[in-house]
């Protein structure tokens, strides 16, 4: 297959309190072994060529780990393929010729920055809320391997664990809910030893940060399972759901 011309319509904003709109894009000689931010670049040297502002998006690893190339691309976050992120997508999904609709995320919870970057620090918020754990440094540390842990329970925090912290699940939401998130970071620690001198404290404070962000409930659709790049369970929500009815019924 010879490289292909596309149509780019790409949501644009100058900042956080102006008015965005759609442009469109054309752009040519783009490999279908190119991925999908490598695309982006290309538009964006064309672009600066011209002496006109790039297109601000997030990035970083390019290798699927740090969560921030989070674009929602033909009204899918991430894309069309599925246990991926955006900088692991390939132009090969797509074919020549056709339209590719580029916006950022959409919640009141992750306002605009500039273009398609938006600012996902609510998540930070909620992660300093209570995912941590408490850690004796005196120099007396009991190794990690000494403490036995149930095989489908060390399974599925290494499942919860595998959150990148990208906003998929709010994206997709129809609620812009941020439960699974939330409920990944909750029940990764809340299956392992380390985590249960803080547990009860944890799933209240997390909740309660989760709520003052501005994020919907969870009306369970599952969308946020679906498009999860890490294919993260729903299940971690009902794990969530039992560990905030118990820290609220036996808290002091």
């Amino acid at each position: 297959m010879g490289n292909m011309k596309l149509n780019l319509k790409i949501w644009r904003q100058t900042g956080p309190n102006d008015k965005g709109s759609i442009k469109d894009y054309p752009v040519s000689d783009v490999s279908e072994d190119m991925s999908f931010l490598e695309m982006l670049d290309v538009l964006n040297d064309n672009i600066i060529r011209k002496g006109e502002d790039p297109i601000a998006f997030d990035h970083d690893c390019r290798e699927g780990i740090c969560g921030s190339c989070s674009l929602f691309i033909n009204g899918e976050p991430h894309g069309p393929a599925r246990g991926i992120t955006t900088c692991q997508l390939h132009m090969r999904r797509f074919k020549d010729g056709d339209t590719i609709h580029v916006e950022p995320w959409r919640s009141a919870a992750f306002p605009v920055i500039k273009d398609l970057a938006v600012n996902r620090s609510a998540f930070d918020r909620i992660q300093a809320a209570g995912g941590f754990v408490s850690v004796n440094t005196s120099g007396n540390l009991v190794d990690g391997n000494a403490v036995p842990i149930p095989k489908n329970d060390a399974d599925s925090a290494f499942d919860a664990a595998t959150c990148i912290g990208c906003g998929a699940c709010v994206a997709t939401c129809p609620n812009g809910s941020a439960m699974l998130f939330t409920a990944a970071k909750v029940s990764q620690l809340s299956l392992l030893p380390q985590g249960q001198p803080e547990r009860k404290r944890r799933a209240l404070a997390m909740v309660e940060q989760m709520d003052k962000e501005g994020f919907g409930n969870c009306s369970n659709t599952g969308s946020c399972e679906v498009e999860c790049p890490k294919q993260i369970s729903l299940s971690h929500i009902a794990r969530l759901h039992r560990e905030y009815l118990v820290a609220t019924v036996t808290k002091e």
